[in-house]
């Protein structure tokens, strides 16, 4: 089995030597990579490493990340448009279901995944800094979704880091039809970076903060990423509530067994405070809809309908208040 290494990311190894922040990042990848797309850790990966072997040798003649991603009319090696048969590009990335971040729209094909995550997009998209040139970390970034649309947006490079190895072949499967971008996601959590690396000039964190045991730790690696003026973006799950209050479900919320803490938007406002983040400030707050989080096609597994009350749709399974998230903006 040939896994996609090392060469799938070996541009990326090229571009941290130039960075001088993150060379001692850079010297240790190689070897996190191996352990985060071990064959002895993940049984799958023959399974998902099959998948990009089977996908056709094209790329896209057209790349559209600003309004959506969006790969156009495809071309084979000497440049020639190819014929898409829909039906079997579709059968080959159902190989890597469940598809949890997008949507895709693939040559025709529209690969609509669990989450409308370019809802999300749009609600963040207008608190960010000029993305134009940065160079940005995606913490949990998952299949990489919005690592494309922070592309879009202008960043030089894009660096997405999940510690599970599927959504890296999600990724790459995405990224086998652009050609070379200067954006990866690596099989990593943010414990694999070296503390104070003080190097990106946006960090995001979506999704990630409520299922680490601790929130002072977290808050604290995300800004010991950041350089000194650059923007942290949060967005987690809150709950109403005032300056102290904080939800810590004794067993599970909404059906997940890693959820840690839930805190109202004042007292997350107040950690980042303590943690030594600039002018913290809650920008958007919203009320996951079933329009947002469903079942399809690509993911077939429970999804939001199935985490709630079924006679209450504002409370989980567990009676806690149904999803609200915030999305929260500060400087390092």
């Amino acid at each position: 089995m040939t896994v996609p290494l090392p060469h799938a990311f070996d541009a990326l190894l090229d571009a941290l030597e130039h960075i001088p922040a993150l060379r001692p990042w850079r010297e240790l990848l190689p070897e996190q990579i191996a352990q985060g797309l071990s064959p002895a850790r993940w049984g799958d990966l023959p399974q998902w490493q099959a998948v990009l072997d089977a996908l056709p040798r094209w790329q896209a003649s057209k790349l559209d990340l600003v309004d959506s991603v969006t790969l156009g009319q495809p071309v084979n090696a000497d440049g020639v448009a190819a014929s898409v048969d829909l039906p079997l590009l579709r059968d080959t990335l159902m190989g890597l279901h469940p598809w949890r971040k997008g949507p895709y729209h693939l040559f025709g094909l529209h690969l609509d995944t669990e989450w409308r995550s370019d809802w999300k997009w749009d609600r963040v998209l207008p608190h960010l800094a000029d993305l134009k040139d940065r160079l940005v970390l995606d913490v949990g970034c998952g299949n990489g979704y919005h690592c494309w649309r922070m592309l879009g947006a202008g960043a030089r490079r894009v660096i997405g880091i999940d510690p599970s190895p599927r959504f890296v072949y999600q990724f790459q499967a995405i990224k086998h039809f652009t050609g070379a971008q200067p954006v990866d996601v690596l099989p990593l959590g943010i414990e694999a970076l070296p503390g104070k690396l003080q190097a990106f000039d946006t960090v995001f964190s979506m999704g990630v903060f409520y299922h680490r045991r601790s929130p002072m730790d977290h808050l604290r690696e995300l800004k010991e990423c950041l350089r000194p003026g650059g923007q942290l973006v949060l967005e987690t799950l809150l709950i109403e509530g005032a300056d102290g209050e904080v939800l810590v479900p004794e067993g599970r919320y909404a059906k997940m067994p890693n959820v840690w803490f839930l805190p109202s938007a004042a007292t997350l406002l107040g950690w980042m405070r303590k943690c030594g983040l600039r002018n913290p400030r809650l920008v958007d707050e919203n009320v996951t809809s079933l329009d947002e989080q469903r079942r399809t096609d690509w993911m077939t597994f429970e999804s939001l309908r199935d985490f709630l009350d079924p006679d209450d749709l504002s409370r989980t399974a567990e009676g806690h208040p149904a999803p609200r998230r915030g999305v929260f903006v500060a400087e390092a």
